[in-house]
Protein backbone atom coordinates (compact mmCIF):
# COMPACT_ATOMS: atom_id res chain seq x y z
CA UNK A 1 0.00 0.00 0.00
CA UNK A 2 3.03 2.17 0.82
CA UNK A 3 4.23 1.96 -2.93
CA UNK A 4 1.13 2.99 -4.33
CA UNK A 5 0.32 5.87 -2.16
CA UNK A 6 4.21 7.13 -3.53
CA UNK A 7 3.05 6.61 -6.88
CA UNK A 8 -0.14 8.51 -6.62
CA UNK A 9 1.70 11.43 -4.81
CA UNK A 10 4.26 11.79 -7.47
CA UNK A 11 1.05 12.14 -10.02
CA UNK A 12 -0.16 14.72 -8.06
CA UNK A 13 2.72 16.42 -7.55
CA UNK A 14 3.53 16.17 -11.52
CA UNK A 15 0.06 17.66 -12.12
CA UNK A 16 -0.50 14.49 -14.87
CA UNK A 17 -3.50 16.08 -16.47
CA UNK A 18 -4.58 16.90 -19.69
CA UNK A 19 -3.27 20.28 -21.14
CA UNK A 20 -6.74 21.63 -22.34
CA UNK A 21 -5.49 25.06 -23.31
CA UNK A 22 -3.69 24.26 -26.31
CA UNK A 23 -7.01 23.35 -28.04
CA UNK A 24 -9.73 25.76 -29.08
CA UNK A 25 -13.12 25.05 -27.57
CA UNK A 26 -10.66 23.10 -24.89
CA UNK A 27 -13.72 23.70 -22.14
CA UNK A 28 -15.88 21.60 -23.68
CA UNK A 29 -13.87 19.13 -24.70
CA UNK A 30 -13.05 19.10 -21.37
CA UNK A 31 -16.51 18.40 -19.75
CA UNK A 32 -17.42 16.06 -22.56
CA UNK A 33 -14.07 13.75 -22.09
CA UNK A 34 -14.68 13.92 -17.91
CA UNK A 35 -18.19 12.61 -18.27
CA UNK A 36 -16.91 10.27 -20.70
CA UNK A 37 -14.56 9.05 -18.56
CA UNK A 38 -16.84 8.92 -15.32
CA UNK A 39 -19.54 6.82 -16.77
CA UNK A 40 -16.72 4.68 -18.32
CA UNK A 41 -15.21 4.03 -14.88
CA UNK A 42 -18.83 3.90 -12.97
CA UNK A 43 -20.11 1.02 -14.96
CA UNK A 44 -16.41 -0.87 -14.60
CA UNK A 45 -16.87 -0.61 -10.63
CA UNK A 46 -20.57 -2.02 -11.25
CA UNK A 47 -19.38 -4.49 -13.40
CA UNK A 48 -16.73 -5.63 -11.27
CA UNK A 49 -18.80 -5.63 -8.40
CA UNK A 50 -21.68 -7.97 -10.27
CA UNK A 51 -18.69 -10.34 -11.48
CA UNK A 52 -17.20 -10.67 -8.28
CA UNK A 53 -21.44 -11.64 -6.68
CA UNK A 54 -21.65 -13.75 -9.64
CA UNK A 55 -18.08 -15.85 -9.49
CA UNK A 56 -18.54 -16.21 -5.53
CA UNK A 57 -22.35 -17.18 -5.81
CA UNK A 58 -21.67 -19.91 -8.94
CA UNK A 59 -18.52 -21.22 -7.19
CA UNK A 60 -20.08 -21.90 -3.70
CA UNK A 61 -23.37 -23.85 -5.86
CA UNK A 62 -20.68 -25.66 -8.42
CA UNK A 63 -21.83 -24.21 -11.34
CA UNK A 64 -18.02 -23.85 -13.50
CA UNK A 65 -19.20 -22.60 -16.04
CA UNK A 66 -20.89 -19.41 -14.72
CA UNK A 67 -18.07 -19.07 -12.38
CA UNK A 68 -15.54 -19.28 -15.52
CA UNK A 69 -17.67 -16.62 -17.19
CA UNK A 70 -18.09 -14.10 -14.30
CA UNK A 71 -13.96 -14.44 -13.79
CA UNK A 72 -13.91 -13.54 -17.25
CA UNK A 73 -16.04 -10.66 -16.62
CA UNK A 74 -13.62 -9.70 -13.48
CA UNK A 75 -10.48 -9.36 -15.54
CA UNK A 76 -12.62 -7.54 -18.24
CA UNK A 77 -13.93 -5.04 -16.13
CA UNK A 78 -10.15 -4.00 -14.36
CA UNK A 79 -8.66 -3.73 -17.81
CA UNK A 80 -11.59 -1.20 -18.80
CA UNK A 81 -11.17 0.65 -15.34
CA UNK A 82 -7.76 1.03 -16.08
CA UNK A 83 -7.55 1.47 -19.93
CA UNK A 84 -10.32 4.68 -18.17
CA UNK A 85 -7.75 5.59 -15.18
CA UNK A 86 -5.11 5.93 -18.29
CA UNK A 87 -7.33 8.40 -20.68
CA UNK A 88 -6.01 11.62 -19.03
CA UNK A 89 -2.48 10.85 -20.00
CA UNK A 90 -3.89 10.00 -23.45
CA UNK A 91 -5.72 13.02 -23.82
CA UNK A 92 -2.89 15.33 -22.69
CA UNK A 93 -0.73 13.25 -25.81
CA UNK A 94 -2.88 14.09 -27.98
CA UNK A 95 -3.77 17.60 -26.94
CA UNK A 96 0.48 18.12 -27.21
CA UNK A 97 0.80 16.34 -30.49
CA UNK A 98 -2.43 18.55 -31.57
CA UNK A 99 -0.69 21.88 -30.47
CA UNK A 100 2.64 20.98 -32.55
CA UNK A 101 0.97 20.85 -35.93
Amino acid sequence: MHFLQRVFALAHAAKVYPNFGAVGGAGQLASIIGALLTVVLIVSVLMLIVCAVTWAVAGAHGNIHAAARAKAGLGIAIGTAALAGAGATWVNFLLHVGSTL
